[in-house]
């Protein structure tokens, strides 16, 4: 099943399902299901076995007569990994990290499929990371890394937009990393039981159909059960979370010549069976 958050004209969010018939409004099929994706998913699998029903009846609305958002507009948590890629470590001549590196975005950085990606005024190096990120479908904590999955309720493409000046000005990455609009997701939420195997996924990102991104979730340092053990370790998880685990070779940063994302531009990234989130990229208005 793919989840996913919309609006109509200037409605409300509304959770949905994306099917071939286009997109099903849950609320309006079963009014006992709520609005948003993360009170779905706090219903744990009777939901999504509720969601499921009702998009498999009810009346869908063509993909082009909505505005996809995030799938999870809001979750309280924005949890992103770095350096969790041996191809990106071997091209920034960094040894493999011994730890996980975490650091957070904000809901305020989140858009969905379509939206644009503002170039700010402050700085033109902007550049971008195709990951993979998985939203947590239960409260986690203390999780051991052979029951993680159960935690998990599915994945979607994320595009962790960075602004690499801001990022490199001190050792903390955060300014870099927090700029509105800079964190493209989507455009759906794919459930886990339609990806068998997240860690043998390709992950690909192109702009303007320029191909800067080819790698596969294999080369990840620290899988998905790895990050949710080490994760939950330290903190509780919550429905909705969302945990981007990091981007593979080619960024812009490490080309020569460099290689930012301009104005006028389309930013495509691409996952093997979670699906394709483009946007386009706007500069900042006056």
């Amino acid at each position: 099943m793919k989840l996913c958050t919309f609006r109509i004209g200037d409605g409300p969010p509304r959770a949905g399902v994306w099917t071939e018939r286009g997109i099903v409004d849950l609320a309006a099929v079963d009014a006992s299901l709520p609005a948003s994706v993360i009170e779905v998913l706090m219903l744990g699998e009777a939901g999504l076995e509720r969601a499921q029903a009702a998009a498999a009846r009810g009346p869908a609305v063509a993909r082009e007569g909505v505005t996809l958002l995030a799938p999870v507009p809001r979750p309280s948590k924005i949890v992103c990994i770095g350096l969790n890629y041996r191809d990106h470590a071997a091209e920034v001549n960094l040894p493999l990290p011994e730890y996980v590196t975490v650091f957070a975005k904000w809901p305020n950085t989140l858009i969905g499929d379509g939206e644009p990606i503002v170039i700010p005024s402050e700085s033109h190096r902007v550049d971008y990371e195709a990951e993979l990120a998985f939203v947590i479908g239960r409260s986690a904590r203390h999780v051991p890394e052979a029951d993680a999955y159960k935690y998990i309720a599915g994945y979607t493409c994320f595009n962790d937009v960075s602004v690499r000046d801001y990022q490199n000005r001190t050792s903390q990455w955060t300014l870099g990393k927090v700029f509105d609009t800079h964190g493209p997701c989507g455009p759906v939420l794919v459930t886990r039981d339609e990806v068998p195997d997240p860690q043998a996924l390709r992950i690909e990102c192109s702009i303007d159909g320029e191909r800067l991104q080819n790698s596969s979730t294999s080369q990840m340092v620290f899988g998905i059960p790895k990050l949710v053990a080490e994760l939950s370790a330290v903190m509780t998880l919550e429905p909705g979370d969302l945990v981007a685990t990091g981007t593979p070779a080619g960024v812009g940063t490490s080309r020569n010549p460099r290689r930012w994302i301009r104005p006028g531009e389309r930013v495509r990234v691409s996952i093997e069976r979670v699906g394709v989130l483009e946007n386009p990229a706007v500069a900042a208005s006056a």
